[in-house]
């Protein structure tokens, strides 16, 4: 029988977990450590839905490409130089892991969870259209022919796991986006790709739960934990005791700390991510696209366009970094010509943390040694992407149910 369940960290994943615990009989408290207005990674992100990235940051190739551009704090991976023996640790684990058979086992996974995500998204969206959900198919566009051949490769890849994927040259690419001009090699079209305005999702989702009847505890800190015989009693916070039956661990990166004070090993660095959002541009695409080379994500979100991207890790470190965006906003119009550098004067950019394991993959799964434990934290840029299903599977775990997919591969135990 369901009972109270409280789920720490208010971002996608953990309203997302709220939803789909209500729906199974559980009172619901989330517990969040700021305002009920906020603009975290989950709100003004690139509101993309990309069973297309079916790929783990971990991959062969990505460590040789970090080395190149690690020094160079413009390019779309840095790594800010600083004495940490956690950072060294990460290092190590997503050395090991970027190879093929964790390409070959992690793919089907994460394809798997993606689409599954995309489902949940149009249930979600046939109920309450309130978020804009648009099944539009997603670019990747590429600047030079050699880029254009390796995205073709992994065009390869989707096809063999079933997923539609079509190289276009230039015309074929400029066909389908005739309202913005692009100076491009070419691009790869993934059909089955969604996007989403992510603070509407936001929204929408605290407003199912409201009046669903969950509880909300903002500006509500968890400092630590009552654990009696093997099970998490209360949490700990700024306020007071939160007592429930069993508890969610979804604080994004902020979730290492809070799982150490239990015990339990997360290696996971916080990888700050930027956005750009031009109110109203001179023209836009209709769908999202990837420009390849710059490692930057493009969504029409209503009538603006929102610019994404970069990787920084640099700790708990919310700063803006101005040559980060510089590197931002130098690159869009190399791609499209339309769009000047002088466009984004005065648009005030944002900055995220997004947390990353060394392997690329969530932690998703019951934590060892406690019985009411569930973590679901580390889905770095998958965040919305893959929340509803995140829920979903979170709820089953905590109701007794054996989720629909082998979550093996994501243990929240599998650096102990």
């Amino acid at each position: 029988m369901a009972g109270h369940v409280a789920i720490v960290g208010g971002g996608v994943i953990g309203l997302c977990t709220a939803l789909y615990c209500l729906r199974r009989g559980w009172r619901v408290t989330v517990i969040e450590r700021h305002g009920a207005e906020r603009d975290g990674c989950s709100y003004q992100n690139s509101g993309m839905v990309v069973p297309s990235h079916f790929v783990p940051l971990a991959a062969p190739g990505m460590v040789a490409l970090g080395l190149k551009w690690m020094w160079n704090p413009a390019s779309p991976f840095y790594i800010k130089p600083r004495a940490s023996w956690s950072l060294a640790d990460w290092a190590l684990k997503f050395w090991r892991a970027s190879n093929a058979e964790h390409v070959r086992r992690a793919a089907p996974l994460i394809r798997d969870l993606s689409l599954a995500s995309r489902d949940c998204y149009e249930e979600l969206a046939a109920a309450r259209d309130d978020f804009g959900f648009a099944k539009s198919g997603l670019l990747v566009l590429c600047k030079t022919p050699r880029a254009l051949e390796e995205e073709a490769r992994t065009a390869g890849h989707a096809r063999e796991l079933g997923m539609p994927a079509e190289v276009l040259d230039a015309a074929g690419t400029a066909a389908l986006e005739p309202g913005i001009r692009m100076d491009v090699a070419g691009s790869v079209h993934f059909t089955k790709d969604c996007r989403l305005a992510p603070d509407r999702l936001m929204a929408s989702l605290q407003r199912r739960l409201e009046q669903a009847g969950a509880g909300f505890s903002f500006q509500t800190e968890v400092t630590g934990w009552e654990v009696q015989g093997g099970r998490i009693r209360a949490a700990k916070t700024s306020a007071a005791e939160i007592e429930a039956d069993a508890f969610v661990l979804s604080s994004g990166a902020w979730s290492p700390g809070l799982a150490c004070s239990l015990g339990l090993k997360l290696p996971m660095q916080a990888g700050k991510g930027y956005s750009l959002t031009l109110p109203s541009p001179g023209g836009a695409p209709r769908m999202g696209a990837i420009l390849s080379e710059a490692r930057m994500a493009v969504t029409p979100i209503g009538g603006a366009l929102r610019f994404g991207g970069t990787m920084e890790i640099a700790g708990l470190n919310e700063d803006i970094n101005p040559i980060r965006v510089r590197g931002i906003i130098d690159a869009v119009p190399r791609y499209y010509p339309d769009i000047r550098p002088a466009d984004f004067d005065g648009i005030r950019p944002w900055r995220g943390l997004r947390p990353c394991t060394p392997d690329g993959l969530p932690y998703l799964g019951r934590a060892a040694g406690y019985s009411n434990l569930v973590i679901a934290a580390g889905h770095a840029m998958m965040g919305v992407s893959l929340g509803p299903i995140t829920g979903r599977l979170a709820a089953e775990l905590l109701s007794g149910e054996q989720p629909g997919i082998d979550l093996s591969l994501l243990s929240p135990d599998r650096y102990h």
